[in-house]
């Protein structure tokens, strides 16, 4: 049965359309409105709230604490400095992922991590010989994702902060209407944003004032479905719909590594012995089999497909993820999209996609299986460079 986060007493009395999903054991919004166009206008042209609450969060302290995470971790921790946050994966022996995350560190001895997947027993199985501790305060930090262009000039009337000078993964503390909280320019969307964290006891508090604060810079409260294709359109990837962790998975063929789903720049292999060095230095030198792409679907090609059947074009109003096949030109399967959305700030439909690595090239052409009138058909969709949607703002 999922629990409430402390933001459920404002997320829960806004969420006129009951649609509601599970996420890591809490409740969590689909979207406010049976349709989700307001909030995902939010993202994009004024800022969304959203409760991310629900990502697991281990602090790690200690002397030991950034020799730990570099050995866990396929990067080097040591290289994050202090008000620094870093995008991470980590993997298993032999150099499988097992889940991506973030680290941020907040002093020299003390970083916090976040992961999709509970991975306490995984840190404390790895933590022997190490002078570290790691403790697993998923349910003791309430946090909102504040995204969008004017999301910047919502937390400069919110805090004390100098957001001027807080670079694109940098954090600060600050002090918001009588409470602490962190800041950290991160998020899921692609474009200019934020991440508050503060105690539970403080989490109306925070949403109360967010909200106040945006009244006037067009800040909605929004949900899952919206931030869906915004993190499409921003070609970040999806546990459990890209790739999956490996210690779920039952046959061998859906296990991946981070060179395999785009994450091969998180991996410092030149170092000090870390998990899954060995595999990920022989598939770094023998090269990868698959590729993660991003594929721009002929639109033209599937608007005739839908006026053969006299039908109009359709297309989903919500991203999809259930994965269908991708091809080469002669119709041999060459991989699979495995999530998509037509971007509406774009107008083009999207897909993400593992393929054969010989057909990752940028301006490859492929086919992906499309349905029509109960007929399977299939349409061009050309292989092109991600993100797809990537605004100046989002690192200026």
């Amino acid at each position: 049965m999922p629990v409430p986060t402390p933001f459920h007493p404002r997320t829960s009395a806004l969420c006129t359309s009951y649609r509601w999903k599970q996420w890591s054991g809490y409740h969590a919004v689909c979207s406010y409105e049976t349709c989700h166009e307001r909030e995902y206008n939010a993202f994009r042209q004024g800022a969304g709230l959203l409760d991310v609450t629900p990502l697991f969060k281990y602090e790690v302290r200690g002397k030991g604490a950034a020799d730990f995470l570099s050995h866990v971790l396929t990067k080097d921790a040591r290289k994050v400095k202090v008000g620094q946050v870093s995008y991470v994966s980590w993997t298993d022996d032999k150099g499988k992922m097992l889940d991506d995350g973030t680290i941020t560190r907040i002093a020299d001895d003390h970083f916090r991590m976040t992961a999709a997947l509970p991975t306490y027993y995984w840190l404390e199985k790895n933590r022997r010989g190490y002078d570290v501790t790691v403790s697993d305060v998923s349910d003791q930090i309430a946090t909102l994702a504040l995204q969008g262009p004017t999301s910047r000039a919502i937390l400069k009337k919110a805090c004390d902060a100098d957001l001027d000078k807080l670079g694109f993964f940098k954090t600060t503390a600050c002090r918001m209407d009588g409470f602490e909280a962190r800041i950290t320019r991160t998020g899921y969307t692609g474009d200019l944003g934020y991440e508050v964290w503060v105690k539970n006891a403080d989490a109306l508090k925070l949403w109360d004032h967010l909200m106040d604060a945006g009244k006037d810079h067009g800040i909605e409260a929004a949900g899952l479905d919206a931030l869906d294709i915004t993190r499409i359109e921003a070609g970040f990837i999806l546990l459990d719909v890209d790739y999956f962790s490996a210690k779920d998975c039952l046959i061998e063929a859906r296990k991946s590594t981070p060179y395999e789903i785009g994450l091969g720049w998180t991996v410092n292999l030149d170092r000090e012995p870390f998990i899954g060095q060995a595999a990920l230095k022989a598939e770094k030198a023998k090269g990868s089999k698959w590729a993660f792409v991003g594929l721009d679907i002929d639109w033209l090609e599937l608007e005739a497909l839908y006026l053969a059947q006299d039908l109009p074009p359709s297309v989903p109003g919500a991203a999809w993820r259930t994965a269908v096949p991708v091809f080469d030109q002669d119709m041999g399967q060459v991989g699979q999209a495995t999530s998509g959305a037509w971007s509406p700030i774009l107008k083009k439909n999207l897909a993400l996609a593992t393929v054969l690595n010989e057909h990752s090239k940028p301006g490859t052409k492929l086919r992906i299986e499309t349905t029509v009138e109960f007929k399977r058909q299939s349409v061009t969709a050309t292989v092109v460079e991600k993100p797809f949607f990537n605004p100046e703002r989002k690192r200026a």
